[in-house]
């Protein structure tokens, strides 16, 4: 099968609207939580969340257009503006074997709560006409195809929070497999509204660390107390390697294996089984390679962290040959089905720079937790080939390795 390289990154989250910065601040430990602005949070019991303030989307679309996509799709098209100019194409494109592999957990959440409430109050007539095509996940894919004229296959991948890694490996396939020479992945999520909050409140599953928004989010921590929801976007370029050499492309990694499965378990509560297959079904794909770092999932709630723990250690034969591993979203939330596509992001540049991201807000250990999370504070390291897990709802999971080239 046709070897899979990267050739551009884009990202936007609650500590940087482009790459370069995100990746400073997350390196600096900056945390990007806060209280949410975004609607009126006064009556919830979880008033935190990693927001990204002073976004514009008319620096991407069309003033006139903004109101036809939701705000994932406007952070989607912001991470893939930035991840082809990025690969620097130029003229240069087979717009007929160019496809886009777009992914979101949610999707338009906040217009499908919007127009809802104006359907109760106000009658079906007063219901946008650009609500269901702002809402759809695949509707990010149809932006973006549309924006950059990419008329390859145009996939979607919507799997709660494996959303985003999920996208990464189906690109790939397409293009293992000869279905397409290049291929967008954009991951994009912005459920920071009522029902979002609310919802995931309802559960259980949120922080409620309001008076101390950035310490919130505590993964691998004996104190947390659940996750905090972050909004973003991250895209990344993939080209068949012979292709991207050819043209003198910059390549930043390859993609050398992926794993994907199924808990059979539980609608919410993981279990380690799930996340061990798809673990070892990456290594073994990857072949004999040593992994020099994981960006875990890393949610910092009780049930992930400690079964993503013993499921690294299972995989690696024990806690003395595992990796570094840490988790980034104590800084920028967690956010949803686009944390796959932006911490692949991060754990491709953290190899291009020799730098391991630090897990912020750990201070106590947990004694089920005992691996090397990086804690606090970023660390230099030779780095050749880097992992990133991503594990959702339904039980579904996710697992990319790249490897310098």
């Amino acid at each position: 099968m046709k070897r899979v390289v990267v050739t551009g990154l884009g990202m936007i989250n609650s500590v940087g609207q482009d790459k370069e910065t995100s990746f400073s601040a997350i390196l600096d430990g900056k945390c990007g939580i806060k209280t949410v602005e975004l609607f009126d949070i006064e009556k919830f019991s979880v008033k935190i969340a990693g927001e990204i303030v002073g976004f514009d989307p008319s620096e991407v679309m069309d003033a006139k257009e903004v109101k036809k996509a939701d705000r994932f799709i406007q952070l989607g098209l912001k991470a893939a503006k930035e991840a082809m100019d990025d690969a620097n194409f130029g003229d240069n494109i087979d717009h007929e074997r160019f496809g886009v592999s777009s992914a979101s957990g949610i999707g338009g959440l906040p217009n499908i709560e919007k127009n809802s409430i104006i359907c109760e109050n106000r009658g079906p007539r007063r219901i946008s006409p650009f609500f269901i095509p702002s809402s759809l996940v695949n509707m990010l894919g149809g932006f973006v195809s549309i924006a950059h004229k990419l008329k390859g296959p145009n996939l979607s991948s919507v799997t709660a929070c494996a959303a985003g890694t999920h996208a990464i490996s189906e690109a790939t396939k397409t293009i293992m497999l000869g279905g397409a020479d290049k291929m967008l992945v954009i991951g994009a999520e912005s459920a920071i509204c009522g029902a979002g909050i609310g919802g995931f409140a309802s559960m259980k599953a949120l922080s409620t660390n309001n008076d101390n928004p950035t310490e919130s989010s505590r993964p691998f921590d004996a104190n947390r107390n659940g996750f905090v929801m972050g909004e973003g976007a991250g895209a990344l370029v993939l080209e068949e390697y012979e292709s991207a050499m050819a043209r003198g492309a910059r390549i930043y990694a390859e993609v050398i294996g992926f794993g994907e499965s199924g808990d059979a378990n539980h609608i919410t509560t993981p279990v380690m089984d799930g996340p061990l297959r798809a673990i070892k079904a990456a290594l073994n794909m990857a072949g004999d390679v040593k992994v020099d770092y994981i960006n875990a999932h890393g949610t910092s709630t009780p049930a992930n962290d400690k079964n993503e723990t013993m499921a690294i250690k299972e995989a690696f034969g024990g806690k003395d040959n595992c990796p570094p591993v840490s988790s980034i979203k104590g800084q920028i939330g967690h956010c949803l089905g686009a944390a796959g596509a932006i911490e692949a992001i991060i754990s491709i540049m953290a190899m291009r720079d020799g730098k391991l991201p630090p897990t912020i807000n750990y201070t106590t250990p947990d004694e089920n937790c005992d691996l090397d999370y990086v804690p606090n504070v970023a660390r230099d390291a030779e780095l050749n080939v880097v992992m990133s897990n991503s594990f959702g709802f339904g039980g579904t999971n996710g697992v990319v390795i790249f490897k310098k080239i």
